[in-house]
């Protein structure tokens, strides 16, 4: 099982760091199965407790996973490397169509909106003891989730939506609980959950979102939580429609303890309607909007609005550590929110208009291509590693799927916030080129999942 590798130690801390030194030295290959408690506490001569609280030592901080009656094995990936580092090179002559960031053009002059936040701190500065949210910020929010159905609850603000995620899980739940997450999925949670001590549990979509007789499996087996994209949804552009909302809604009435987050980092910049996976009897749940496509990655806030009970978790627990978010962002955001400086409609037509132009070209030449909202498009592939190789040669840089996959099938992300008609037309001509070298390749009629 490991080889020619043996564990020591006699205390529950000792056994832990000797398995990490095992792991950092490379003894221990990812994937190695660790032996079962019962036979190591056998081996090192202790109780099986001691064993099993090193093992909890271990999943706690991300070295091991645990699947239940599968076992404990080290994890594929240390949880502190996370998966954006999966890039390539971006050579002098290419053109990164990787990086996942919106269009400089489309995002708003930030000049007005931080002068008259500096006025509003001039006027009333934020001292000690006030209160952590900015009224028009929290006004502006409720009144968004309002329109778009979502019942009233109060709201949390957050340094952007990963942070918000990151302080709900923690709140609800404990290592070792099962997280039900779309596959392929965004890669920056499916590196937090495992570094929390959560296991993940994939499941797969297509356009319209996640799949219903995926989801009730992912429910069936115990999850605690699922975390659901509902448009703009990395790295494939899915957006759920009104139907599969209305189905994965049926899924969920089956379990109303399970917390239900879901991440809204779209907002402003897609133009299909909010399609709300809380139901009447939905107990837990989030719903998580960012400010980073709309107004900029570097305006690094969200706000998020729940049950009463898990928000109040959220809050409770950030006034314990960084108490608030900069009352200068919340008021730069609440100015833009407020001067619609970055229409929705507009932003979203041009993205639109980006994403069809290169599924449409790739459609034309054979190529199958996903992608009904947001920044990016998902091109299925029969080998990551050839085919973008073979593209960066003929000048351009994708996003290797790994990022993104559990155990869906080979893909490219490819973010189209800087292409023209005229570039998605060579983009195309070469993908196509490339694949058609290639034997496998998905035509047409092939499946995102």
């Amino acid at each position: 099982m490991l080889g020619d590798y043996r564990i020591t130690g006699r205390r529950a801390s000792e056994i832990a760091a000797d398995v990490e030194q095992g792991v950092s030295s490379g003894r221990l290959a990812p994937g190695t199965p660790l032996p079962p408690l019962r036979e190591l506490a056998g081996e090192l001569g202790v109780n099986p407790n001691t064993v099993a609280a090193a093992y909890r030592l271990l999943r706690d901080r991300g070295v091991i996973e645990t699947a239940g009656r599968k076992g404990s094995r080290i994890r594929p990936r240390p949880a502190h490397t996370p998966r954006d580092q999966i890039r390539l090179p971006v050579p002098p002559h290419a053109r990164d169509l990787s990086h996942g960031n919106p269009d400089p053009a489309q995002l708003p002059d930030l000049t007005p909106a931080l002068a008259a936040a500096a006025e509003a701190a001039r006027r009333d500065p934020v001292q000690y003891g006030r209160p952590a949210a900015d009224p028009g910020l929290l006004a502006l929010a409720g009144a968004a989730f309002a329109a778009d159905g979502l019942p009233a609850g109060p709201i949390a603000i957050a340094s952007g939506s990963l942070d918000t995620i990151e302080r709900i899980l923690v709140t609800r739940l404990r290592p070792g609980d099962a997280v039900a997450v779309e596959d392929p999925g965004w890669g920056s949670l499916l590196d937090l959950l495992p570094a929390l001590g959560l296991r993940t549990v994939p499941v797969p979509l297509d356009d319209a979102g996640p799949l219903p007789g995926a989801l009730a499996e992912a429910l069936a087996d115990g999850v605690r939580a699922l975390v659901v994209t509902n448009r703009a949804q990395n790295p494939t552009g899915a957006a759920l429609t009104a139907d599969r909302a209305a189905e994965l809604r049926a899924v969920l009435a089956g379990h109303p303890d399970v917390l239900l987050i879901e991440d809204d980092h779209g907002h402003g910049i897609v133009d299909q309607p909010y399609q709300s996976l809380v139901g009447p009897a939905t107990a837990h749940w989030a719903v998580v909007r960012s400010a980073a496509k709309a107004y900029g990655p570097d305006l690094r806030l969200s706000v998020a609005v729940g049950d009463r009970d898990t928000v109040g978790r959220v809050l409770g627990r950030q006034r314990l550590g960084a108490g608030w978010v900069s009352h200068l962002l919340q008021r730069t955001v609440a100015e833009l929110w407020r001067a619609d400086a970055a229409p929705a409609d507009r932003v979203a037509a041009a993205y639109r208009a980006r994403r069809e132009a290169l599924i449409g070209e790739l459609a034309a030449r054979g190529v199958a291509a996903y992608g009904a909202s947001g920044l990016n498009v998902w091109v299925p592939v029969p080998d990551e590693t050839t085919v973008l190789a073979a593209l960066v040669q003929r000048g351009w840089v994708a996003a290797p799927g790994a990022r993104y996959r559990l155990q869906s099938p080979p893909g490219l992300r490819i973010t189209v916030t800087g292409l023209d008609p005229a570039d998605a037309r060579r983009l195309a001509e070469d993908l196509a080129a490339v694949l058609g070298t290639m034997p496998g390749a998905d035509g047409p009629g092939s499946r995102l999942v």
